[in-house]
């Protein structure tokens, strides 16, 4: 559960805000290379998926290690790419720490019932590789969910920017 600021609107956004469809969470920011190379799909899919699907990012890089990632560059980041989604300012990191995230992006899709089916990469494609920008991955999992299908065991972990840690979190386990 969370509750955090929107850095568009200014209004609290809560988890207990959306229900009843899939929840995708995305931890991204405004300076990490991986983000920008994929943030005109991650516009996309916000608006691919407006209708069948929650969408939320999250920005929880301390904005004294990485001074492009203020409140108020989220706000433009969402602006300059029409984010139709919440794009929510985890200022405590409580919210990125209880996700384990762990780079930009993260990527974490819930089904209805608000139980994680897939934490993985958007697609293939990497600053530099010239695999082209897809969402595969990420697409195909929202397909099967929205569906009622299984999505894939088959997942692999994200490639990004290490999240900007005021104090690094320990996790048990």
């Amino acid at each position: 559960a969370f509750s955090l600021p929107d850095t568009v609107s200014g209004n609290t956004f809560s988890n207990a805000d959306v229900t009843g469809k899939p929840l995708l969470v995305m931890f991204i920011c405004t300076h990490c290379p991986f983000v920008k190379h994929v943030e005109g799909e991650l516009a996309q899919l916000g608006q691919d998926y407006a209708d069948k699907a929650h969408v939320i990012a999250i920005g929880s890089n301390d904005p004294g290690l990485s001074p492009n990632d203020k409140p108020e560059d989220l706000r433009a980041q969402a602006q300059h790419l029409d984010f139709n989604f919440p794009y929510l300012f985890d200022e405590t990191q409580d919210v990125a720490k209880a996700f384990t995230a762990a780079c930009t992006p993260d990527f974490f899709l819930f089904d209805a019932e608000h139980k994680l089916v897939y934490r993985g990469r958007l697609d293939e494609s990497r600053p530099g590789n010239d695999k082209p920008v897809s969402g595969a991955d990420l697409r195909a999992a929202l397909e099967a969910v929205i569906s009622g299908n299984t999505v894939t065991s088959e997942q692999y972990p994200s490639a990004g920017c290490n999240i900007k840690w005021r104090t690094p979190p320990t996790y048990a386990g």
